[in-house]
């Protein structure tokens, strides 16, 4: 089903497929009743890194060393940086035709830009503006009316507690009821039936607190691995350790602690056929 194309926002020589574009509809009827954090969710690690910008500042969080060098040694400093800050070459919307669902998106606001511009980052920021972005993957659903994404918005780089107001009202004017309201782990079937597609996982407590659109952020497993074997056999033996994030004295109501419990993931950096970076093993509940 489906085929290979190569588009111009890809690295040269790169293909991506659109195969798994409608994955969720096309799973087996009995898993539409299965909630999400019992299946298998594969995801992309630092999600927008395919567009951070060598000409931009080298983040404000990493040391004052690099980022002096990055200041007077530009040339040869973010060549380095960039190297090792880039995980992804896939755009956006080529990740989630790929069949990517859970995507890592890393929000800071830079010093130098304007007032209520927020970018992504890792690093380096990016050329990417978080408002857009999340357009561009809202019109990615209308599209696709039965899949699911899990977005993750964490790190919050340079954020004060007006900028987070403004993120979450961006949030709800481009998402609309497309998102699910914090509660119990929905199933697909559930889902559908009111027209929503998106779980939003936010990290900032005070903001979870504020807007039930919110769901508190998802602990994970980090493989760090770039081939899938090697990924593999990490999660293998996780799995005989429990579920990440949760403890055994862990008493608090189950709307208190956050739903999901495993994640790993590894670079698609080199290989396409890697692209999802992130395997979500998304297993939660009480």
């Amino acid at each position: 089903m489906g085929g290979r194309v190569s588009t111009s926002g890809s690295s040269p020589g790169l293909h991506c497929t659109t195969e798994n574009a409608d994955w969720m509809s096309a799973l087996c009827p009995r898993l539409w009743d299965v909630p999400l954090h019992h299946l298998s969710i594969p995801g992309s690690h630092d999600t927008m890194t395919y567009c951070l910008d060598k000409k931009s500042p080298i983040s404000h969080n990493e040391s004052r060393l690099l980022q002096f060098l990055g200041k007077t040694l530009p040339c040869v400093t973010l060549p380095v940086v960039l190297k090792w800050s880039i995980t992804q070459v896939l755009t956006v919307t080529e990740q989630l035709d790929a069949g990517v669902r859970y995507l890592d998106l890393r929000v800071a606001h830079m010093e130098e830009g304007s007032e209520r511009n927020l970018h992504f980052v890792h690093m380096v920021y990016t050329t990417a503006l978080v408002e857009d972005t999340l357009t561009e993957i809202s019109e990615w659903l209308e599209k696709h009316p039965r899949e699911v994404v899990l977005l993750a918005c964490r790190n919050f780089e340079g954020m004060t507690e007006d900028l987070h107001e403004y993120l979450v009202t961006c949030i709800k004017n481009i998402f609309g009821d497309m998102l699910c309201p914090r509660g119990e782990v929905p199933t697909l079937r559930q889902l559908w039936s009111r027209g929503q597609q998106v779980l939003l996982s936010y990290e900032d407590e005070t903001s979870v607190s504020r807007h039930v659109e919110l769901w508190p952020g998802i602990p994970y497993w980090w493989g760090n691995q770039v081939k899938p074997q090697d990924l593999i056999r990490y999660l293998e033996h996780m799995k005989s350790c429990g579920r990440p994030g949760r403890r055994d004295d862990d008493t608090s109501p189950p709307l208190e602690r956050a739903p999901w419990r495993s994640d790993a993931s590894f670079s698609t950096r080199k290989s396409a056929a890697a692209l999802g970076a992130r395997w979500s093993s998304l297993n939660g509940g009480a």
